[in-house]
């Protein structure tokens, strides 16, 4: 059975936040809340969490996975950057985008797309994630909440509790989130492709 944590959006509350650390040190699998959607949470290093996520989503090989960062030191750590990326990604950060960009060796082979060696990074804007992050002290590997055959994500703490109790070890509440995912975008090829419309305004990479 999963935990449920229910966490003030503004002000969350540092044992909830020690505890759902305690759970993700623990190679435990989290849905959480973030600027844009509920995501589905593990830390980089655990495996079977990864493919607890494929499991949960039907996700093949292909897969971009995304590690949410708490800021742009940690971010930079995990994928290459020039110069004019750079500007292009602090510009939006922190905020409800998520950029494809080349992994470094930071990132464990099994997290990159298989052909271009690409990762997903995004820096939320969320009270309560960013709590999490700071004290995790790592990224986070995550995934959007959507599962199969559904067309938007959950976003009711309690439903996500009562669909998924024993796919996941806890899911944290702190209010509606809503159903946008991120905008996505692939910076890995020099021109900015703009691969999902989302919760980010696109018009900054067009």
């Amino acid at each position: 059975m999963a935990k449920y944590f229910d966490v003030h959006p503004d002000n969350p509350q540092q044992r909830a936040v020690s505890q759902v650390v305690g759970i993700l040190r623990n190679d435990g699998l989290i849905a959480y809340p973030t600027d844009s959607c509920y995501g589905l949470g593990c830390r980089i290093g655990n495996a079977k969490g990864l493919e607890r996520i494929r499991e949960i989503r039907q996700l093949g090989d292909d897969h971009h996975f995304t590690l949410v960062c708490r800021d742009f030191a940690q971010l930079g750590q995990l994928v290459q950057i020039n110069n004019a990326v750079f500007r292009s990604v602090k510009a939006a950060t922190p905020g409800s985008y998520t950029f494809i960009l080349p992994a470094t060796r930071e990132v464990p082979r099994r997290l990159l797309h298989p052909k271009k060696k690409t990762v997903g990074v995004r820096i939320p804007e969320h009270t309560v994630t960013q709590a999490i992050l700071a004290e995790l002290g790592e990224p986070l590997l995550s995934s959007t909440l959507l599962l199969p055959g559904e067309e938007e994500p959950l976003t009711q703490g309690w439903e996500i509790k009562d669909r998924l109790d024993h796919a996941v070890d806890a899911v944290i509440d702190s209010g509606e989130c809503g159903t946008v995912p991120t905008t996505v975008i692939d910076l890995s090829g020099g021109e900015p492709e703009i691969l999902r419309v989302g919760a980010g305004d696109p018009s900054r990479f067009e």
